[in-house]
């Protein structure tokens, strides 16, 4: 067994890798919309460190060796890039602060069984849904206008806000696909305006990060390899009953985010790389099934979540057929 300070020095500069590797989707972000993305990540980092220093203090353990490792500051970073930005100050601080109880609640780094950014994300769905679904058109306001929608001294601008492209496409009646890309402000040119080059920015990040090895290929092959073909198999082109094209749903909603670094995450996941495989690509397939017949436009928190449920059960059963074919 490696010793221990080794092992907390992997952890710490994995965490470090996974931060820089958000780099890229944060600056289209924030490109996109302003300076709410960076008043979320500020109120999601701060959250999360008080809520584990407070759990730890309670806990009686220590707190340099655990909020030093970057572990908390990841779950913030993940859980605020998925918010929409310009919510309330109150949800951010809520869903950072479940996060980080939920995976103290079972004894911390390396022992929680469902991730926690996104038990986090999912409750504040569930909970608050109305401002889950308030995400601003592209290019948000100034500083100041932010601090205002944010913390509610300020008026909300007309039109401010609209539906996603992949709320918009759920509730879609009668308008062909054709008829939504060309005329609804919410779709760009293969998937959702601006947020294909959020999705585009994850991909390279989750690229480098499999460059350095920091996981291995198995979860996200599986997650994007399973959406391309459900959305592929279901997809019937151009029709006002179509649910998208499998390039829509790659480039869309937090799909890259999600692929590379949320089902790559080491606890919650599989440990077997079969199992990973299988996890990913469970993954993938409730998330277009929430996306297309689910209550909420994007599916990928719950799918993740309901995968975690079912990692005990891949592990064994990919260490048993691996056992079987080994000689």
């Amino acid at each position: 067994m490696p010793p221990l300070e080794s092992v907390d020095e992997r952890l710490q500069q994995a965490m470090k890798l996974v931060l820089l590797a958000t780099v890229p989707g944060m600056l289209v972000l924030f490109w996109l919309y302003g300076w709410g993305v960076l008043i979320n990540l500020i109120l999601a980092g701060v959250t999360a460190l008080a809520v584990e220093a407070s759990v730890l203090k309670l806990r009686q353990r220590e707190l340099r060796p655990t909020l030093s490792d970057g572990s908390a500051l990841v779950t913030a970073t993940l859980l605020a890039l998925a918010l929409p930005p310009y919510c309330p100050w109150w949800l951010t601080v809520f869903a950072a602060a479940f996060a980080l109880f939920g995976k103290q609640l079972y004894g911390g780094v390396g022992k929680n069984p469902f991730n926690p950014a996104m038990l986090g994300f999912a409750l504040v769905l569930v909970a608050f849904p109305q401002p889950m679904t308030h995400w601003p058109s592209s290019h948000g306001m100034d500083l100041l206008g932010g601090l205002q929608q944010v913390f509610g001294f300020g008026h909300t601008p007309d039109a401010w806000v609209q539906a996603t492209a992949l709320d918009s496409l759920r509730i879609n009646k009668s308008l062909t696909m054709d008829e939504l890309f060309a005329g609804n402000p919410a779709f760009g040119h293969f998937g959702a305006r601006g947020v294909e080059w959020v999705n585009l920015a994850f991909l390279a990040g989750g690229v480098f990060l499999l460059q350095r090895r920091v996981f291995s290929w198995h979860a996200p092959v599986g997650m994007l390899a399973s959406l391309f073909v459900i959305s592929l198999l279901c997809w019937n082109g151009s029709g006002s009953d179509s649910h998208g094209s499998p390039l829509f749903h790659l480039l869309t909603g937090a799909s890259m985010l999600g692929a590379f670094f949320i089902v790559t995450e080491p606890v919650s996941g599989a440990k077997n790389p079969g199992a990973r495989l299988m996890f990913g690509a469970g993954v993938g397939l409730l998330t277009y099934l929430i996306r297309t017949w689910g209550g909420y436009p994007d599916g990928v928190a719950f799918a993740v979540l309901l995968m975690n449920l079912c990692v005990p059960a891949l592990d064994r059963f990919a260490a048993s057929r691996q056992e079987r074919v080994t000689p």
